[in-house]
């Protein structure tokens, strides 16, 4: 499906309009009163826990809508879910019945019960904690690699190696659509009016697709290399994408204007989260630590060391981050 690019994301200095920047790399003169605050909170409170989740590396993690789960999936085929006991994790259970790797996982957007795996093995599957078993398995045409839950609850999107996004009922665990792309799909994700599905690419685009029609609304040129992840604040007001530039840029939602970029880091941006309040966004890659920084401002809180790698990134609240492998989980 060929989408016709519009103008430049942080590559058309001085530019307008649709996927322009506003200004390019914005920051704030000064660190903000709140931004001081979390930085004595983060100085004060920078206490590190180690909890064991699987027996190889973690692919994913993600909290559950109420905040109280944290699920991870992982290469040893499983996922498996932690209980939020005031300052620490208590694993709660281990669900099996992947025949390959889970690659990535999410939760339903408003049942804190339900989740969804997608694995390689071709299958994506749905499980319910209360039960702690697989209520759905749907088979799928390739080796699933991304997973997304629509806002509505009503449609589970899931990607496979072959750039194929298959769209799934949640309800009849039936496919309602299949779309194949002609380049590198990263990562999927609706925004929040569940209206448009945004995917990016290995061209360093942002696609964007009415939904539920499928038809190409824009591309956006965001960054000058593949853009890798995607992210949107619970808010509503921007979204966040990441790339291999080691660039994370700061969309706003409405105007598709790119209104600042975060360059702490070096290294290929892997995976994104905001706090539940939107205010914080945290960024990770290669690096051994993260970014965490204002969305208003751009000034940085913090950066979070000791951190052996990354592919995916969850942040709960102001209060609590989780790593790839659920080793590092400052509490604050």
């Amino acid at each position: 499906m060929a989408i016709p690019p519009v103008s430049m994301g942080p590559s058309a200095l001085g530019q307008s309009g649709p996927g322009s920047m506003a200004p390019w790399c914005s920051v704030s003169s000064g660190p903000t009163r709140y931004v001081l605050g979390m930085q004595e909170l983060f100085r004060g409170h920078s206490k590190t826990r180690e909890f064991p989740a699987h027996s190889a590396k973690v692919h994913s993690v993600a909290w559950s809508c109420d905040g109280r789960r944290l699920a991870s999936g992982s290469f040893d085929k499983t996922a498996s879910v932690f209980l939020l006991e005031k300052d620490r994790l208590v694993k709660e259970n281990n669900y099996r019945g992947h025949g390959d790797s889970v690659d990535q996982l999410c939760w339903h957007p408003s049942n804190p019960d339900l989740f969804v795996t997608a694995s390689g093995d071709k299958t994506i599957r749905i499980w319910d904690v209360r039960t702690t078993k697989c209520i759905a398995t749907v088979n799928t045409k390739g080796e699933n690699i991304n997973i997304c839950w629509s806002p509505d609850g009503q449609t589970i999107a899931v990607g496979n190696k072959d750039d194929v996004v298959t769209f799934i009922d949640a309800k009849t665990h039936r496919s309602k659509a299949e779309e194949q792309f002609k380049f590198e799909v990263n990562e999927i994700s609706w925004n929040n009016d569940n209206n448009m599905f945004f995917l990016t690419n290995g061209n360093g685009c942002i696609n964007i697709l009415s939904y539920p029609e499928l038809k190409p609304v824009q591309s956006i040129n965001a960054h000058p290399s593949n853009c890798i992840c995607i992210k949107f604040d619970p808010m509503g007001k921007y979204f966040a994408t990441g790339s291999a530039d080691a660039l994370v840029s700061l969309w706003d939602v409405d105007e598709l204007v790119c209104v600042r970029c975060f360059s702490r880091l070096d290294w290929p941006v892997r995976t994104l989260s905001f706090s539940h309040d939107g205010k914080m966004l945290a960024s990770a890659s290669e690096d051994h630590f993260i970014d965490i920084a204002e969305v208003e401002t751009g000034n940085a809180f913090t950066i979070l060391t000791r951190l052996l790698c990354y592919s995916s990134l969850a942040m709960r609240t102001p209060r609590v981050f989780s790593s790839l492998f659920l080793t590092t989980l400052p509490v604050l």
